[in-house]
């Protein structure tokens, strides 16, 4: 008999409960626990808990179970870095292919952006950040790098949000995602992408400050479900 498939539905609810911090890192991730929370049942638990492990959100030992998997500083980093050469290849694409609607969307979300640094909002901010980064994906329609970029992201977004914490960062980001748009708006492919490899340049800097500095961490473990 062929393993069970995960319904969809099961494996996207715990990928949002590990990535939104309602399963925290190291947590055991009990099968029965999980089929009663989640309204399943163990084999479909399993099979979900299975393909998450290859996304690399859960991790498993023989005898010992499923854990929610512990992202490393030094792994963050490097994801972060791995990010950049996807994002640099999706805004050039995006450049190449968008329309006067999709220029219209990104600065609707790029004004909300700007209304959230104007009042402080640092979850709204961050929020609409992700967005900004999903409509360009959208635009650029480049399966592949869509994929790896979801995997990549879904692993580090706590440390993504220590980054924004680090005081003047939020208005430094917000006027690097301007340039980004600008450059998309132009359908000027090169600098789209110049843009984008500057702005993940300044984002690994902002990561390595906030994993240096314990206050920072000290927030982002508050504010973790962002």
């Amino acid at each position: 008999m062929p393993p069970a498939k995960p319904k969809p539905d099961l494996t996207a609810a715990l990928r949002r409960a590990i990535i939104g911090g309602e399963l925290m890192p190291n947590e055991r991730l009990i099968e029965l626990d999980l089929a009663a929370r989640f309204r399943s049942n163990r084999v479909q638990v399993r099979a979900a808990l299975s393909k998450l492990e290859g996304e690399g959100l859960v991790v498993s030992a023989p005898n010992r179970g499923a854990r929610v998997r512990v992202v490393t500083a030094q792994e963050a980093l490097e994801i972060t870095e791995a990010r950049a050469a996807m994002e640099t290849l999706v805004a050039a694409k995006a450049a190449e292919l968008a329309s006067a609607d999709d220029v219209a969307r990104l600065d609707e979300v790029l004004g909300r952006m700007r209304v959230a640094v104007a009042a402080g909002d640092l979850i709204a901010y961050s929020d609409l950040n992700g967005a900004l980064h999903v409509e360009i994906r959208r635009i650029a329609r480049h399966a592949t790098a869509i994929r790896i970029l979801a995997l990549l992201n879904s692993q580090v977004i706590r440390f993504q949000f220590r980054a924004i914490l680090i005081p003047g960062r939020a208005q430094r980001s917000f006027a690097e995602h301007e340039v980004i748009v600008a450059a998309i708006r132009a359908h000027d492919p090169e600098r789209a992408r110049a843009a984008m490899a500057g702005h993940l340049a300044h984002v690994v800097e902002a990561l390595r400050e906030a994993i240096a500095a314990p206050r920072l961490r000290d927030a982002a473990s508050d504010l973790a479900f962002v």
